[in-house]
């Protein structure tokens, strides 16, 4: 591991643990990564949504470990630490998770985020998960592993059940907690005191704000998918404004803008 690497890892993790919650935005290609870097983001993510989307794949059906790792080998010039959506782990085994993650940590990732949902709309065994994220952290000690659960987004057991994987998670050694689509102020107090680690939540806009989340002692905000639908709705809003004679958006990003993005300077 390079030194470069060491402090990208020691970074991102000290970024969970400032006086401010992170707001983590997530980005779906090099482009979308290096301008949020360049507006002033510290840390980036990525969404495994846009990913799948853009290859015109669907997204948590494990169907996108090469653009996963392609990206990620994009984003290793980022002058920012980034952290890669890698799904279930891309792998049928907890050594085979692991080396994925390596594979990303070599390309210049300082975390990974691993769900526990499966495409079919269940949650994975939960011992199975906490081995992968064991294997993880036996392969690559620094990698920031945010381990996430989808009992919220699937409805599946209730408080309780979300409450009892964050903890085997923590005792497995994961870095953090991610619980997708919790929205109620005394669900999130529960979680944030049933375990020692940042608690990230999805931002959920209308339900959200990052001073609200802050208060009741969320460590990490993302975005998720939400800024790549954006970027389509306003794709489709611009053309149609074209078409229909209708006023264009102003305020975008110039070319030279945009081609500067492509040899952005790296730490």
């Amino acid at each position: 591991m390079s030194i470069d690497q060491a402090d990208r890892f020691a970074r991102f993790l000290a970024l969970h643990h400032g006086d401010r919650p992170l707001v983590l935005p997530n980005a779906w290609d090099h482009a979308s990564a290096a301008a949020l870097a360049a507006a002033g983001f510290a840390a980036v993510g990525t969404t495994s949504l846009g990913v799948a989307a853009a290859a015109g794949k669907p997204d948590a059906a494990g169907g996108t470990r090469e653009e996963t790792l392609a990206l990620a080998r994009r984003l290793g010039g980022l002058p920012v630490p980034f952290t890669v959506d890698i799904e279930g782990g891309f792998g049928d085994s907890p050594e085979e998770v692991a080396a994925f993650a390596a594979e990303v940590a070599s390309a210049g990732a300082a975390g990974v985020n691993i769900e526990d949902g499966r495409p079919d709309g269940t949650l994975s065994g939960l011992d199975g998960r906490c081995a992968a994220i064991a294997a993880i952290k036996a392969a690559v000690p620094g990698l920031f592993v945010n381990a996430r659960t989808d009992t919220v987004w699937l409805n599946a057991g209730g408080l309780s059940e979300t409450v009892a994987r964050v903890r085997a998670f923590a005792d497995a050694g994961a870095d953090g907690v991610f619980v997708p689509g919790v929205a109620e102020e005394p669900d999130i107090r529960v979680i944030v005191e049933a375990v020692a680690l940042p608690l990230n939540v999805l931002f959920l806009p209308g339900r959200h704000t990052v001073a609200g989340l802050a208060a009741l002692g969320v460590r990490r905000i993302s975005t998720g998918s939400l800024l790549f639908r954006a970027a389509l709705g306003a794709a489709v809003a611009a053309a149609r404004a074209v078409a229909e004679g209708g006023d264009t958006p102003g305020g975008l990003p110039s070319y030279g803008e945009v081609q500067a993005l492509a040899s952005a300077p790296a730490d």
